[in-house]
């Protein structure tokens, strides 16, 4: 499994178009795209900051979604973010909530 972790900063009062926005707009574009497996977007009360995980089958998934859908997902949400969401990506070595093998 590999996941893409993408770090957002939100403009103040925003959080909750976000959310809208994200179960709303950007979850449907997801479980359109081959290979998504899940979505976990965590934000923090006290700050502006978002993380939005996407998990997906491969990594050829997960590089055909960020090349073809994802900066439709960056306009759709361009006027709550500030700044450039920064994206990393990670191959998942662990989890108790998929079934994922340990990596050798």
């Amino acid at each position: 499994m590999f996941a893409r972790n993408v770090s957002i900063h939100l403009k103040s009062n925003m959080l909750s178009d976000y959310t809208r926005s994200f179960e709303n707009d950007i979850l449907p574009l997801l479980r359109k795209q081959k290979g998504f497996r899940d979505e976990i977007t965590l934000s923090n009360p006290s700050s502006l900051d978002a993380i939005a995980i996407s998990l997906w089958e491969t990594r050829a998934d997960a590089e055909a979604y960020n090349t073809n859908t994802y900066p439709e997902v960056l306009k759709t949400l361009a006027r709550m973010i500030d700044g450039t969401p920064k994206v990393q990506t990670f191959e998942a070595v662990t989890s108790t909530f998929h079934k994922v093998a340990v990596a050798a």
